[in-house]
């Protein structure tokens, strides 16, 4: 007989949820930091009060530019208020407008005063209100107004809302398999036999998306290396990369390791993959994830910002087979992963970025043999950090071509994700990934 599922013990929820909110709003932690912190402390805590805590903590943080607003009648959408709603209020706020709570219900479960949440009654009058394109996207998606500007410029106001409603939604738990250890039926079977269903990624031929709300890390086949969390974009980013078993490969910007481990599985563990980076914890951390997967080809190398670097990328300089560029960004295209990033960033940061991505770009191009091909790719929206920064890799490296991506990831995957070139943009609303631009050049030989 089934043991009766335990009831949620609310107070030791909103708890939680109202100190990381603190953390992530009033401290600059991010949210993901902030909520392991914490639940890692509140070891009393049901699996079910954690993602109790961990979905209501991520839907605050994702509708607070909507609720601040609706909060502070007379101030204008995407803004940040100079008074700020105290964090339990804005919660309560939150419980109204997306959970269904009734006002004063809330506000006696947050211990704020009921006639605060008044102005939340005013909610559909004062959108409809609203003529600015920007303010209005703003409002309705809870986004701050130069975002909503960006995407409305970058896409027409129809596609601009499309995609900020895709921002708002849960994304998908997408994991590539281990192509070194099992296959993707296998790891269906093997899943399925841990009571966890899957279903075939559409684009990718290397991801599953997991069915309901699992723990993944705590799957013996995770920990067993047969697969590693990543969106399918991701995915499809190290594919374009076309690393084959022999190969030198350098992922220039290689982070916690998660391009790198897909390129080692496309090399068969045979060849050399460098895996670069200037943060060496983790790079750290790619070297557990590669012991885990069963990667014994991977080298990580920790090289430093600007010129320094030059140096230490000597032996590489024109040797490398495939070099993947996968360059720091605002995040805009992740947002669905990661709600507070829309809070943290600026106007002038997707300009901010583009600058470091060219000169990275540029730097890394150098290390690409005459054949070889570089894939440069972002997890951003917008021109300044995605086409313009493509074109002048093409105009300050004079020997690269543009490779269609047709010939990166054949006929078929490319029609299906709408690259006509050597260039394409994943997106949330129409294709189920995370946001990504890809671009790819070969070196003339």
């Amino acid at each position: 007989m089934a043991k009766p599922a335990r009831s949620l013990r609310g107070d030791l929820v909103d708890a939680v949820v109202l100190e990381v909110y603190g953390l992530t709003r009033d401290q600059g932690w991010l949210a993901d930091r902030a909520l392991e912190k914490v639940l890692r402390r509140e070891r009393r805590l049901y699996a079910g009060e954690r993602r109790a805590a961990a979905e209501a903590l991520y839907g605050l943080v994702r509708w607070q530019g909507q609720i601040e607003w609706l909060l502070a009648p007379g101030s204008r959408p995407g803004e940040v208020s100079r008074r700020r709603p105290d964090p339990a209020l804005a919660y309560a706020a939150f419980l109204v407008r997306k959970a269904g709570i009734a006002p004063e219900v809330a506000a006696l479960r947050l211990g704020v005063a009921a006639p605060a949440l008044a102005p939340l009654a005013e909610a559909g009058a004062r959108l409809a209100r609203l003529e600015d394109p920007a303010d209005r996207l703003a409002a309705e998606q809870s986004l701050p107004r130069w975002i909503a500007a960006l995407l409305i410029a970058e896409l027409g106001k129809e596609e601009a809302a499309a995609l900020a409603r895709a921002f708002n939604e849960r994304a998908p738990l997408t994991v590539r398999v281990n192509l070194l250890r099992t296959t993707r039926e296998e790891l269906r079977e093997r899943l399925a036999g841990e009571g966890v269903g899957s279903t075939p990624t559409r684009l990718s031929p290397w991801g599953l998306v997991l069915d309901g709300r699992v723990n993944a890390f705590g799957l013996a086949a995770f920990q067993e290396g047969l697969f590693e969390i990543q969106d399918e974009g991701s995915q499809l980013v190290a594919l374009a990369c076309g690393a084959r078993p022999g190969q030198k490969v350098v992922d220039a910007c290689a982070g916690a390791g998660g391009k790198a481990l897909a390129l080692a599985m496309e090399m068969r563990n045979k060849g050399s993959l460098f895996a670069l980076d200037v943060d060496a914890d983790r790079l750290e951390e790619a070297r557990r994830r590669a012991r885990r997967a069963g990667v014994h080809n991977l080298r990580v190398r920790a090289i430093p910002e600007g010129d320094a670097a030059g140096p230490l990328l000597e032996d590489l300089a024109g040797a490398a087979d495939r070099v993947l560029v996968d360059a720091p960004c605002s995040g805009l295209g992740a947002l669905r992963r990661r709600p507070d990033t829309r809070w943290r960033l600026s106007p002038g940061d997707p300009e901010r970025f583009a600058a470091t991505q060219r000169e990275l770009a540029v730097r890394f191009a150098r290390l690409v043999k005459p054949g070889g091909r570089l894939v440069y790719a972002t997890c951003a929206v917008g021109r300044a950090e995605n086409e313009e920064v493509a074109g002048s890799i093409a105009a300050e490296v004079g020997d690269l071509a543009p490779l269609p991506l047709r010939e990166a990831l054949g006929e078929e995957l490319a029609r299906a994700i709408g690259a006509g070139g050597h260039q394409a943009t994943l997106l949330p609303h129409r294709h189920g990934t995370d946001g990504f631009f890809i671009a790819a050049f070969s070196r003339r030989v």
